[in-house]
């Protein structure tokens, strides 16, 4: 205080006290050298940051000690209303619809949709007619779906667990019987390890985002389905597409790709390969040998979505891997459907057990949805002790495969993109011009002219197929135009018929249904012409 003026000396001598009390005080809190150490560090090297971070905390400590509940009590920022006009603002007042009206084109159809009297399956009954039909729409390749055992097996778990699990793996809705069903999964395909999903939908819409992060690269089919789709947008990672199942494209993208990260001198990151077994836009199938070639050599992960190929092709229905003989270790992660391959519920993703363990705390759908029925859980298990012993049934479905496609092949009024030994069979119109099966040509931007003409083209051919669709249900087959989702999904897909073949369906049934498709065809694109 010697160089402080005369005037300040009895200020200073009266602080003096209770700052040197506050400051022996702050010394005997625990933390306090610390607190300390880094306010003196930062000041020196950052006198402004100081002063910022003191008005910063005196802001915080005000915000904390005023009310929060303050309000205007004059009333004079509000507008008074009588009781008669706050009634007639809530008469005049007409809410925002919660959707758009359908369009006449969405309600006819909705009312073309046919309704099914009692349980599903490979013959329902229809409430319009009350006559059986042969149904060609719903999946169910292995024909689980009328399987009495299961059904049996079904209500006695029902007894013994109830219903829902009501809770997510993590938080007590694991089951026993959950367990059982991962590890008949795993090793059935032959995988170290496989985890269980709730929905099919967020099965590789949560894997994807679980692994790949910002900064890392996923380079993908260009017409992956929408929940692949959604699963690399939730990822945030670096995308790059290649065409539509050529994987040739695919090489050249990886190429690019590690030309780039050279020039760059970037660093490595974690870099994943996408696509499905059997496509659903189009029913077509990857060449996996050539793609496990392709992600050794360039040293990515594969991710393979096998929804419809899972219990559906293969000698005992494993899918791609027992198809082309490749070990399930080749690939990194393996994802099905257990709704479409087994007629349950939910999906998996089967791997090593790194790769299982990692997904229990970072799979969104996983850790935050309920679990699912132990029922369902049950009736999977089962179905794959069926189709494990009974590999005859996957020789009736490509019976079945081959007499549609001897059929169909031989239409020249229309186009069939899908493999010949998959189960789905996508049909489309063929056109005047020439037209590439990939459903990567028909993108949704509406930037073009051109693109807007495609467009409605393919409204002109979704109407054309619509009519034999609705003329084979009056026939008493059951048909369905691939459904999409106009205006969400990256590429637009030319517009088919969709057919689900199954192995509940003799032969002969198989025949005489896409017998009346062909006809309905020829009929249709007949008068057309």
């Amino acid at each position: 205080m010697d160089g402080a003026p005369e005037s300040l000396i009895p200020v200073l001598s009266f602080l003096e006290g209770p700052l040197s009390t506050a400051l022996t005080t702050f010394n005997k809190i625990p933390g306090s050298a610390v607190i300390l150490r880094y306010v003196k560090s930062s000041h020196q090297n950052d006198p402004g940051r100081t002063i910022l971070e003191l008005l910063l905390l005196i802001f915080a400590i005000r915000t904390l000690l005023q009310s929060r509940t303050r309000a205007d009590r004059n009333g004079s920022h509000y507008i008074q209303f009588s009781e008669k006009e706050v009634d007639e603002l809530v008469e005049e007042w007409t809410p925002e619809p919660l959707a758009a009206p359908l369009t006449p084109a969405e309600q006819s159809d909705l009312a073309a949709v046919p309704i099914i009297a009692g349980p599903n399956g490979p013959r329902p009954k229809l409430v319009s007619t009350g006559k059986t039909a042969t149904n060609l729409a719903s999946f169910n390749f292995s024909g689980l779906s009328s399987n009495e055992h299961i059904k049996q097996r079904a209500v006695e778990i029902l007894r013994k667990y109830g219903l829902g699990s009501c809770g997510p793996p993590g938080f007590y809705g694991t089951l026993d019987v959950h367990m059982d069903l991962e590890n008949d999964i795993a090793d059935f395909l032959g995988t170290e390890a496989a985890i269980l999903y709730s929905q099919g939908f967020s099965t590789v819409s949560s894997v994807i985002p679980a692994f790949s992060k910002r900064g890392d690269i996923i380079v993908a089919d260009r017409a992956v389905n929408f929940a692949i789709q959604k699963g690399i947008e939730i990822s945030r990672s670096t995308v790059r597409w290649y065409d539509h199942n050529d994987l040739g494209s695919l090489e050249e993208v990886l190429i690019s790709i590690e030309k780039d990260r050279k020039r760059r001198r970037g660093p490595l990151t974690r870099r994943f390969i996408i696509t499905e077994g059997i496509f659903s836009k189009d029913g077509a199938m990857v060449d996996l040998p050539k793609l496990i070639e392709l992600k050794l050599k360039y040293k990515y992960r594969l991710i393979l979505d096998e929804t419809y190929s899972f219990g559906s092709v293969g000698r005992t229905g494993r899918g791609l891997t027992e198809l082309y003989n490749v070990p399930a270790s080749k690939v990194d992660m393996i994802l099905g459907s257990c709704a479409v391959g087994l007629n349950s519920c939910g999906g998996f993703c089967a791997g090593s057990q790194i790769v299982v363990d990692h997904q229990r705390i970072n799979g969104p759908s996983f850790v935050f949805s309920a679990s699912m029925p132990a029922l369902l859980a049950v009736s999977a298990s089962e179905g794959i002790n069926i189709i494990r012993n009974t590999p005859s049934i996957f020789e009736c479905l490509q019976t079945n495969v081959h007499a549609a496609r001897a059929i169909l092949d031989k239409l020249d009024c229309i186009l069939i993109p899908s493999h010949p030994v998959s189960p789905v069979i996508h049909i489309y119109v063929r056109t005047t011009d020439p037209v590439p099966p990939s459903s990567a040509k028909f993108n949704l931007t509406f930037a073009s002219p051109k693109d807007t003409l495609r467009l409605n083209e393919f409204d002109v051919e979704e109407r054309l197929l619509q009519e034999v669709v609705e003329d084979c249900l009056a026939q008493g087959v059951i048909l369905t135009r691939a459904k999409r989702l106009k205006g969400q999904e990256m590429v637009e897909p030319k517009p088919s018929i969709r057919l689900a073949l199954s192995s509940a369906l003799t032969k002969k049934e198989t025949e005489k249904a896409v017998s009346v498709l062909r006809n309905s065809l020829v009929k249709t694109f007949g008068r057309r012409r």
